[in-house]
C-alpha cells in the first residue's frame, strides 16, 4: 500500500499543480463577471437618478416674499384678484371638486412632519391644499403652502367641469383655483406657481427653497410620475416626507406606483401606503 502512494504521489501533486491556476483562474473571472454585472446594474440605475445641487436653504419666513419678487415682479397673485373681465363669470363655492383630498394621511403626516413649507405637484382646483391649509393652522403651524401646477387641465377635462370657461382656447382653471383659495380667506398661506413641474421645481432648487413637506399628485403616466418624484424629493428638507396619490391607479400599467417603487429601490427607501396614498420618508419619523 505504501508502494502504491508513493507511486500516485507525483501523479497527485501534478494534478493539484494544474488544480490551483485553473481554480484562481475561475475565481478570478468569477469576480470580474460579478462585477462587471454589478457595474453595469449601478451605472444603469445611475442613469435614472437626477442630480442637481440646489442653493442653500433660505429661511422658510422669507420664502413666500421671496418668490412673488423673483417670479411675480413684486406683486402677489392675489392683488386685485378677479379682474375685471373674469370677475362676472367666476363662482364662489365651498364644495371644491378633488379626489383623495381629504384623506387621513394628509393631518397624520403635517403632525408628524410640523412642516413650515409645503409643496403641492399638482393641484387643479386646490381641495387638497385647502384642506392641508385647514389642518396648519387648526393645530397652530405657520406654514406656506407653494403650489405647482399649469392650470391647463388635460385634453377633454371639461366634460366633467363644464363651469370652467374656456376663452380662445385658455380654460380659466388657474383663475377658479384662485377663486377657491379667495373664498376661504388662505391667501396668506397659499401660493401658485402656474407653471410646468420641471421648471417650478427647478426654480425653487435654484432660490434655495426647500419643503418639509412634498405631494406628488400630477400627471398619472410613469414618465410624468417618475419626473414629479426625482425633482421633488431633489429640493426636500433632510429628514423630510414625500408622498402622493394615486398608487394604485391603473393608468399606463399603474405607472404612479411603477415610478415610487423604481424611485424607492434606487434609494434604498420603504414605500408605506396609506390608503390610496404612498408616503417615502428620507429619514425615519416615529
Amino acid at each position: 500500500m505504501k508502494t502504491e502512494h508513493k507511486k500516485n504521489l507525483p501523479v497527485t501533486n501534478t494534478i493539484i499543480k494544474i488544480a490551483k491556476p485553473a481554480a484562481y483562474v475561475t475565481l478570478l473571472l468569477l469576480t470580474y463577471t460579478l462585477g462587471y454585472f454589478s457595474s453595469s446594474t449601478s451605472s444603469e440605475l445611475d442613469s435614472f437618478r437626477v442630480k442637481n445641487q440646489c442653493a442653500n436653504p433660505i429661511p422658510p419666513e422669507n420664502v413666500r416674499q421671496t418668490l412673488i419678487n423673483r417670479i411675480f415682479n413684486g406683486v402677489s397673485p392675489f392683488t386685485n384678484f378677479p379682474p375685471p373681465h373674469a370677475a362676472e363669470k367666476l363662482r364662489r363655492s365651498k364644495e371644491i371638486k378633488g379626489w383623495g383630498s381629504n384623506g387621513p394621511v394628509f393631518e397624520r403626516l403635517i403632525r408628524k412632519v410640523k412642516p413650515r413649507i409645503i409643496v403641492e405637484v399638482g393641484t387643479f382646483l386646490g381641495a387638497s391644499t385647502l384642506h392641508m391649509a385647514e389642518v396648519t393652522q387648526r393645530i397652530g403651524l405657520q406654514t406656506q403652502i407653494l403650489c405647482i401646477d399649469d392650470f391647463r387641465g388635460w385634453a377633454g377635462f371639461r366634460d366633467d367641469f363644464k363651469y370652467i370657461e374656456i376663452l380662445n382656447g385658455d380654460v380659466w382653471l388657474y383663475y377658479h383655483f384662485l377663486q377657491n383659495i379667495a373664498t376661504f380667506n388662505r391667501t396668506g398661506s397659499v401660493l401658485p406657481l402656474p407653471f410646468t413641474t420641471v421648471s417650478a421645481l427647478t426654480k425653487l432648487c435654484e432660490l434655495g427653497v426647500w419643503p418639509d413637506l412634498v405631494e406628488i399628485d400630477a400627471g398619472h403616466d410613469f414618465l410624468s410620475a417618475w419626473s414629479d418624484i426625482n425633482w421633488g424629493f431633489q429640493i426636500l428638507r433632510p429628514g423630510g416626507v414625500i408622498f402622493g396619490h394615486d398608487y394604485f391607479n391603473g393608468a399606463d400599467n399603474r405607472g404612479v406606483g411603477r415610478a415610487v417603487d423604481l424611485f424607492a429601490r434606487i434609494h434604498n427607501f420603504k414605500v408605506e401606503v396609506d390608503g390610496e396614498h404612498w408616503v417615502i420618508y428620507s429619514t425615519y419619523i416615529q
